[in-house]
């Protein structure tokens, strides 16, 4: 399971200084006058996940088998359409998060995105049923049947390959409009009153939600996927956000809502022309003559320490006149400077966020493609290599309660609890042994291959642990880091930034296929990722991966080694 859906958005500021609640029209009258904190919204919106989740996780699990067994397309452009596709899908939230603030609101992005996601669905599931068709139609035609207007087969594919990819787009479009905005309306249900510990459990109950779809999907829907029909399995996971689609807007009477706050990338501009208006100017030596708003004038934003570094960009906080002060384009606070500046440190952390995600997405092409190279029965009974996603996601609680129980206690009595930076570097150490342990796996199994053996598909299980390990280490203390780092006015924007790091991870991944291929497949040789692996040498490219993220730790060890943390005044 992509670990990054698991971030929140920024949480809500006080009655006196957040937008206005939106009550909807269709209130229901008992409801009206009473407090919403009992409100069944939260508990609708979970299951939404759930349907949700089974939804993506349904089309996504199994994905680069369907294309290369139905859709007929070689191993190689299978991963990279995967990786891509998948990369998009989390590259669309940072625009849903845009549409959510600046214009439509929560409930309504959700709802549109609901109707495209529902539209890709139906339009996949229907690509699995157009080679039936065709094959039934051939086969009328050679039983002497009229053949008029009937399709070849090779137009049949192209036609279900274009059905399919207009499909999976539409589902990255709607699916990145419901992951900006679902977890940020769940938490406008809850009342300004309310303890830290409801919406805490309700944040962590959705982290459970998210979790559900991977395991549903990786136990029945890939067996039925394979083993039934492609359109049964597509079909049930449309009929889930069908599903979640229905109960949504049924509920809708029970929501509260917020209206639109508009972009936090306005006070980042006015930062940046504001220096530039005074580049000939030179920032002064004491702090405190730069300008900062007052308490009394606005107390509802927390200040933030001045920091050394960046200095041209303290050139927007220089008191020129009394004139200046009168836009934000000429004169800005030293906070609103600082919030720049925090963006600027968390860049290169995040830039080697993106070679963790390029190593994860593996999971979801390389290893499933490995594993139906081998022999998928455990203990004789059939496992298909998507279903081990299933069993990721169970080694994901597992290392969650490792190191609650065990990992952090053992530390306390050395060097204490770690921090958010060093469990980051751990996961990407992790995400280094899982392709070295993949890399081993395939080496076994090409020695297996070459004696006319399979070895079993349990061999990988090693790597999908590890593969765990590093995405809780890496990508839940991420999550925390950006979320915590990020200024008050930018939490949403720094989430969606987290999950940016999975798109152009997915992106990376399709870059470096279509490099392998270059330098590889040449001169008649198959290539290191071959239609028959036997033939290929995928151990040299977990090799080549483990390398690369080796040298993303070294590159990320040295970029926090003088980090400097956020120091909130007020």
């Amino acid at each position: 399971m992509d670990a990054m859906e698991r971030g929140e958005r920024a949480p809500l500021l006080p009655e006196s200084y957040g937008p206005k609640t939106q009550e909807d029209s269709l209130q229901v009258p008992l409801l009206k006058h009473k407090k919403r904190s009992g409100s069944k919204a939260p508990a609708v919106i979970l299951g939404f996940e759930c349907l949700e989740s089974t939804a993506f996780n349904g089309i996504s699990t199994n994905l680069v088998v369907y294309l290369e067994t139905v859709l007929h397309g070689s191993n190689l452009a299978s991963a990279s359409n995967v990786t891509t596709w998948f990369g998009t899908s989390y590259l669309t939230p940072m625009f849903g998060a845009v549409m959510a603030d600046t214009f439509w609101g929560n409930y309504n992005t959700i709802l549109i995105s609901l109707a495209v996601y529902l539209l890709g669905m139906m339009l996949i599931t229907f690509s699995a049923f157009l080679p039936a068709a065709a094959a039934a139609t051939t086969a009328l035609c050679a039983a002497g049947a009229s053949c008029a207007g009937a399709s070849s087969g090779i137009s049949s594919v192209v036609s279900s390959q274009t059905v399919a990819f207009v499909g999976l787009y539409l589902v990255a479009i709607g699916s990145g409009g419901i992951r900006s905005s679902l977890l940020p309306f769940g938490a406008e249900q809850f009342d300004d009153e309310d303890n830290a510990e409801r919406k805490a459990s309700f944040f962590s109950w959705f982290y459970l939600c998210v979790d559900f779809g991977p395991i549903i999907c990786g136990v029945f829907l890939v067996w039925i996927q394979q083993n039934v029909s492609w359109g049964l399995g597509f079909g049930i996971a449309t009929a889930c956000i069908a599903l979640a689609f229905a109960a949504f807007v049924l509920a809708t009477p029970l929501y509260k809502r917020r209206m639109p706050t508009g972009t936090p990338l306005k006070s980042l501009c006015q930062v940046l022309a504001a220096a530039c208006r005074k580049a000939s100017l030179k920032v002064p030596t004491d702090a405190r003559l730069l300008h900062e708003a007052s308490e009394k004038l606005d107390s509802s934003r927390p200040k933030i320490a001045h920091t050394s570094e960046f200095t041209f960009l303290d050139k927007a906080a220089i008191v020129v006149s009394e004139e200046g002060a009168s836009s934000s384009w000429k004169l800005c606070t030293v906070t609103q400077v600082e919030e720049l500046k925090i963006l600027l440190r968390l860049l290169p952390v995040w830039v080697t966020s993106v070679v963790v995600s390029s190593a994860y997405s593996q999971m979801n092409t390389t290893f499933v493609q490995q594993g139906s190279a081998m022999d998928t029965t455990v203990l004789s009974v059939p496992v298909q290599a998507a279903s081990l996603g299933s069993f990721e996601v169970l080694c994901v609680l597992t290392w969650v309660l490792l190191y609650d129980k065990a990992i952090v206690p053992a530390l306390r009595g050395f060097s204490g609890e770690p921090s958010q930076l060093q469990r980051m570097g751990a996961g990407r150490l992790l995400m280094a042994l899982t392709m070295a342990v993949a890399a081993l796996v395939e080496m076994k199994r090409l020695d297996g291959a070459s004696r006319g053996e399979q070895i079993g598909i349990a061999w990988q299980l090693p790597q999908y642990f590890f593969l765990a390990g590093g995405e809780v280490f890496c990508y839940i203390a991420q999550l925390e880091f950006f979320f915590g780092e990020a200024p008050d006015t930018m939490k949403s924007m720094c989430t969606s930034l987290a999950l940016l790091t999975i798109a152009l991870g997915s992106y990376m991944s399709s870059f470096i296929y279509a490099v392998v291929e270059a330098f590889t497949a040449t001169g008649g040789r198959p290539g290191w990722i071959s239609d028959d692996l036997n033939e290929g040498h995928l151990d040299y490219f977990f090799w080549t991966m483990a390398a690369l993220c080796t040298l993303n730790f070294v590159v990320y060890s040295a970029v926090v080694k003088n980090y400097k943390l956020k120091t909130v005044l007020s």
